[in-house]
């Protein structure tokens, strides 16, 4: 629940924006909190997850679902944002399938147990969340040594920036991580 900005009644919903709630529900066990959040207005709501989604699932490129979450994690902590790192940590955990990674990539992505690959996108998305008006043609001659194209540098800027409206969302409202985030990744799901 966030603190500021009681969660609308999820029956009071739209009915496609309450048909996603409940679909994800039904695959994750559980209604993540940011859908109830966001979903007290509904055309913000339909913006929201659409850019979400077109960044996140998407199949072209060469960054994997965990790559994604990685930047995802690592730009989260960058800006502080509790709910984002744990919730996205979660599903990073789950993706790589190492209980350890969300926790180092979050801390200090430098140390973390990922590929040097990995390591390369996360500096370049760093840069972009922290110091993105210093981008310059050295930060893709990096990304392109690792086999990133130029879309794939498109990719993790854009992920790296959605996420800090995201994170400035859900801290200035107070959103905390459903409880049902922390052990994600971590011990085997219960059947």
């Amino acid at each position: 629940m966030s603190a500021r900005y009681p969660f609308p009644d999820i029956n009071e919903l739209p009915e496609d924006i309450k048909a996603k709630v409940l679909e994800v529900q039904e695959k994750a066990g559980f209604i993540p909190n940011v859908f109830l959040a966001f979903a007290r207005r509904p055309a913000e709501w339909r913006a929201f997850f659409a850019y979400h989604d077109a960044l996140m699932l998407k199949e072209e490129g060469s960054l994997t679902k965990g790559d994604r979450e990685m930047i995802v994690t690592a730009t989260s902590a960058a800006n502080q944002c509790l709910y984002c790192v744990v919730a996205h940590g979660a599903i990073l955990r789950i993706y790589e399938k190492k209980p350890y990674v969300a926790d180092q990539v979050a801390v200090n992505h430098r140390k973390a147990d990922i590929t040097p690959r990995q390591r390369a996108m996360l500096d370049f998305a760093m840069k972009v969340c922290q110091r993105s008006h210093e981008i310059e043609d050295a930060d893709f001659t990096a990304l392109h040594a690792h086999g990133f194209d130029d879309e794939d540098i498109w990719d993790i800027a854009a992920i790296t920036a959605f996420f800090g409206l995201s994170n400035r969302m859900a801290s200035f409202a107070g959103m905390q991580p459903n409880p049902e985030f922390f052990l994600m990744g971590r011990v085997p799901r219960q059947k």
